[in-house]
């Protein structure tokens, strides 16, 4: 892994946005479109808030999140309402959102045969930003999750439903061949903890630390 240390969070923000929009636009004028996926939780809203008003051609640009809790978009705890409301504004506004969530299916298993023909015409990822929580998962590939050895395995579908005792709500999220496919991927987190966290798991399997199978191919951004 290639790590970046920064003096302190608001520079990591602002050049972790500009970083990830100059990858951004290296594809839309390579490919024509291009698709950036993203975590949820509070870490990165700054740097959606920046990349918000970024001057792209957001209306080729494919937005799917790292993973999603099975919520109602209006919930609090919706990835997808985060996305609304911090990067999915101004001139960002335009971008395409590839959902992970379908309102009316009781369970992911209900809908993850539509969520998964949505999200396959956008694959690879060209731009992959993550985060890692302190027991090292990230997306939800979480240490003990139910089907973790499946989303780990090397022939694993693009998207699974996850359910651990951690996670809260069920989830859907992408999987490990998913992340590892990402053209670049970026890896965001903070204060003494996780850093001692992700770097423990440089030295441990996936099934314990999920957040290895990105980190030989990963930036990781780090301030306190």
């Amino acid at each position: 892994m290639r790590w970046h240390d920064y003096p302190d969070r608001e520079m990591m923000h602002l050049r972790l946005a500009d970083k990830i929009a100059g990858q951004l636009a290296d594809y839309l004028r390579r490919d024509g479109q291009a698709t950036l996926s993203v975590p949820g939780g509070t870490t990165p809203g700054p740097v959606f808030d920046i990349l918000s008003g970024v001057d792209l051609d957001w209306a080729k640009v494919n937005v799917v999140l790292n993973d999603e809790r099975w919520v109602p978009e209006d919930s609090p705890r919706s990835n997808t309402r985060l996305l609304r409301d911090r990067l999915f504004r101004g001139p960002a506004a335009a971008a395409r959102l590839i959902p992970l969530y379908q309102p009316g299916a009781a369970t992911p298993e209900d809908a993850l045969a539509a969520l998964e023909e949505g999200l396959a015409p956008h694959l690879p990822v060209s731009v992959l930003l993550l985060g890692m929580g302190a027991d090292m998962h990230t997306a939800s590939l979480f240490p003990g999750a139910d089907r973790l050895g499946e989303a780990l395995a090397a022939n694993a579908p693009p998207i699974l439903p996850m359910r651990a005792d951690a996670a809260g709500e069920p989830r859907v999220t992408l999987t490990a061949p998913v992340l590892k496919a990402a053209i670049n991927i970026h890896v965001l987190i903070t204060g003494a903890d996780k850093r001692a966290a992700i770097e423990k798991a440089a030295s441990l399997s996936p099934d314990l630390a999920p957040i290895r199978v990105v980190l030989d191919q990963a930036d990781v951004h780090w301030a306190e």
